[in-house]
C-alpha cells in the first residue's frame, strides 16, 4: 500500500502527497480541475518512476482528494500556491512539471515563477486561461448573471454538479497567459486529443504560438479524447518523460 504523506503549509493547510525516490530531475505531477493524485495517468507515471529509479511526486491541491480545504473556496492562486509549495519544499534540484488540463496552466505559471528550478514541461491538454477562455467567454448571459449576482453557479457534470464561483473566475483573470508571449525557454512537449470536448485542440495550439521556447513539440492525437488515458496514450506520455528527463540529466 502506498504511503500518503502530509505537508503543513504556513497558512495551516495540509497538502497530501506521495513521493517516489530516485534520480533527478524530479517529475512533479500537476493534476486537473477536480482531479486527485490517484488518477490513471498519475498512477501510471508513479509506476514508471518506480521501475526506472526516477524521482516523482504527486499531490492533491487544496480542496482536492485528501488535502484540506473546501473545493468551492479554491482558486488558481491557491492551487498555484500549492504547486510552488511542493516544488520549494518537497523537491530539490531541477524539475520537470507534468501538467494535465488545469495542471498545464499551473505548470506554465509555476515555470514562470521558478525559472531556476523548472527545466522542462510535459503538458496534456493544457487548459491555459480556462476560467476565462473556456468558461466565462462560453457561458450564456443567464449563467454569467447568476455567477455575478449570486456568487456561484452549479455547473452540471456527469460526476455531479460543480460549484463555479465568481471568486474562481475573477482570480483566474490575474493569471491569464495567452494574451502575450510566455517567456519560458525550456523544452515543452504537448499531448493533445483532437476529439477533446473540454479543451479544443485549437485552444492548446494557441499556446504553442505564445511560447518563446524554440524547443516545443505539439502532438495531435487524431482519435484522442480529453483524458488521454488509453494504453497507447500512456506510452506516448512515457516516451515524452523519458526524453525530457534524459536530456536534462545530460546537461547536468
Amino acid at each position: 500500500m502506498e504511503e500518503v504523506l502530509k505537508h503543513k503549509t504556513a497558512s495551516g493547510e495540509t497538502i497530501c502527497y506521495s513521493v517516489t525516490s530516485g534520480l533527478r530531475p524530479s517529475v512533479v505531477w500537476l493534476g486537473g480541475f477536480r482531479s486527485d493524485m490517484n488518477g490513471s495517468k498519475a498512477k501510471f507515471v508513479d509506476q514508471w518512476a518506480r521501475e526506472n529509479d526516477r524521482s516523482f511526486i504527486r499531490f492533491d491541491y487544496f480542496g482536492h482528494g485528501r488535502s484540506s480545504g473546501d473545493f468551492a473556496d479554491g482558486t488558481i492562486s491557491k492551487w498555484l500556491g500549492d504547486a510552488l509549495e511542493v516544488i520549494d519544499n518537497l523537491t530539490t534540484g531541477p524539475v520537470v512539471l507534468l501538467g494535465s488540463s488545469m495542471g498545464g496552466w499551473l505548470a506554465l505559471l509555476a515555470a514562470l515563477a521558478r525559472p531556476e528550478r523548472v527545466r522542462a514541461l510535459a503538458l496534456i491538454a493544457p487548459a491555459a486561461d480556462f476560467t476565462q477562455k473556456l468558461m466565462w467567454d462560453k457561458f450564456d448571459k443567464q449563467v454569467r448573471d447568476e455567477i455575478t449576482e449570486q456568487g456561484y453557479w452549479m455547473q452540471p457534470s456527469p460526476y455531479g454538479e460543480v460549484e463555479i464561483t465568481r471568486n474562481l473566475i475573477e482570480d483566474g483573470n490575474k493569471h491569464l497567459l495567452l494574451d502575450e508571449e510566455i517567456s519560458f525557454a525550456g523544452s515543452v512537449r504537448i499531448l493533445q486529443g483532437q476529439l477533446d470536448p473540454d479543451v479544443p485542440w485549437q485552444h492548446a495550439m494557441k499556446l504553442v504560438a505564445k511560447l518563446q521556447s524554440t524547443d516545443v513539440v505539439f502532438s495531435l492525437i487524431k482519435d484522442g479524447d480529453h483524458s488521454l488515458s488509453r494504453n497507447t496514450d500512456l506510452r506516448r506520455l512515457q516516451g515524452v518523460l523519458e526524453e525530457l528527463t534524459a536530456s536534462i540529466k545530460t546537461k547536468l
